[in-house]
């Protein structure tokens, strides 16, 4: 949620921010009703000012003996404004709420109006057999569609070890930089969604639960950045990194047609995700951090990529900047979205109230968040098999993996 005051303070650099994202529209009602509550409350503190005098009257009369049913008579009718006036700002206060969610964060200044390639990596352009001609059952999207329906999956044999030492040795990388690791909930209230964003804004995409007031987290971005939801962090105790790993839901609504083939775009897969809270001045530099962990991971993976700085059109509603990383994949013989990263500022600490106190006896602040993908299991398996495919049909892994369980070699047809 973006900062009111903010708004107030410089209204045309906030709709000019959002007119980049195409999205300034819903900025028009919120100044109106912010304008109207303000109007309202001192009309209101000034009549329930005179109600308490009023009532100091009516007291003083009858202590006094003296008669006050004209007084009385006055004060119901003070009462009744109040209450009719209590009512009207109850009223506008909660569409003042509504219409506040529904802005998105105000983009940065550096990020661009079209996707900008930053830099690239490895050596793209290689072409060869996508991970499911290579892979054959090791991928059992058959019988994961018996049992669950469409995008849905079983990973067999080695694959599992592969995922296994992927996520193991991607939580060691990012425990040297300081990442601590967690096993978030994946059921989460709808507070949690509403808090990074996700509501309301891509309810066609999330898993709901029938009986329960509960959703299937999408990316454990969400259950994260709740941990310190309505907390007041204390000095020196920023920044906080989390390395996150857990499975995550996506109805992938709207998708049909749009790579259905294979692990692609699943309604189920396993990610490992970083989350940070920081200081404010300290999130552009945490961005950057981030983006070169992520670049390290593919690099050690020897998957070729490319960095895009992502448009302000295409940001998600709590993001300030985004930055993808696009690996190639020889089996559709171009460049595809593997992982992100965001800086959503104090959006998303906004929603939450998520705080903390530059120094003892300071008034507390908005942290800033922040997060990134440092591995999406399905994805990432996608990205190795067709890079390190071989003539013979077999599947070099990467090295870094080995002293983690993986296979050296993955040999679908021996499998």
């Amino acid at each position: 949620m973006i900062d009111l005051k903010q708004i107030r303070r410089d209204p045309d650099a906030a709709r000019a921010a959002l007119a980049r994202r195409g999205d300034d529209a819903a900025l028009d009602r919120v100044l109106e009703l912010d304008a109207r509550r303000r109007e309202l409350l001192p009309e209101l503190e000034g009549l329930q000012a005179t109600q308490n005098r009023a009532s100091e009257a009516i007291a003083e009369a009858k202590r006094a003996g003296e008669e006050a049913s004209e007084a009385i008579a006055q004060m119901r009718e003070v009462s009744a404004k109040v209450k009719a006036l209590k009512a009207d700002v109850a009223k506008v206060e909660e569409e003042l709420e509504a219409a506040l969610a529904s802005v998105p964060n105000l983009p940065a200044d550096d990020a661009p109006d079209e996707d900008t390639v930053l830099r690239e990596w490895g050596e793209a352009g290689r072409e060869g057999r996508d991970h499911l001609d290579l892979l054959g059952e090791l991928v059992d999207m058959e019988r994961g569609a018996r049992t669950s329906g469409s995008r849905f999956a079983y990973l067999r044999g080695p694959l599992v070890l592969l995922e296994l030492a992927l996520v193991r040795w991607g939580i060691d990388v990012l425990m040297e930089h300081g990442f601590e690791p967690v096993v978030p909930p994946v059921l989460v209230r709808e507070e949690a969604l509403f808090g990074t964003g996700f509501l309301p804004d891509t309810e066609q995409q999330i898993y709901r639960l029938a009986d329960d007031d509960l959703y299937l987290a999408g990316t454990s971005e969400v259950p994260l950045a709740s941990m310190h939801a309505g907390e007041i962090l204390g000095p020196g105790t920023l920044p906080r990194r989390y390395a996150g790993f857990s499975s995550c839901f996506r109805r992938e609504a709207g998708a049909a047609g749009k790579d259905t083939r294979g692990i692609f775009r699943v309604h189920q897969f396993d990610k490992l995700e970083m989350f940070a809270f920081v200081e404010p001045g300290a999130s552009p530099a945490e961005h950057e951090r981030i983006l070169s962990i992520e670049e390290q991971i593919l690099q050690a993976l020897e998957i070729p990529y490319r960095v895009v700085n992502i448009a302000v059109g295409d940001l998600g509603a709590s993001a300030a900047k985004k930055y993808d990383l696009e690996a190639w994949l020889p089996g559709q013989g171009r460049f595809r979205e593997l992982t992100s990263c965001s800086n959503t500022t104090d959006y998303q600490a906004r929603r939450l109230n998520v705080r903390y106190r530059p120094e003892e006896g300071a008034r507390p602040e908005f942290a800033h968040t922040l997060n990134g993908t440092a591995i999406a299991v399905g994805r990432t398996i996608i990205a190795i098999v067709e890079n390190h495919q071989r003539e013979d049909g077999t599947i070099a892994v990467p090295e870094v993996l080995h002293d983690y369980g993986a296979p050296p070699v993955i040999d679908p047809r021996t499998a």
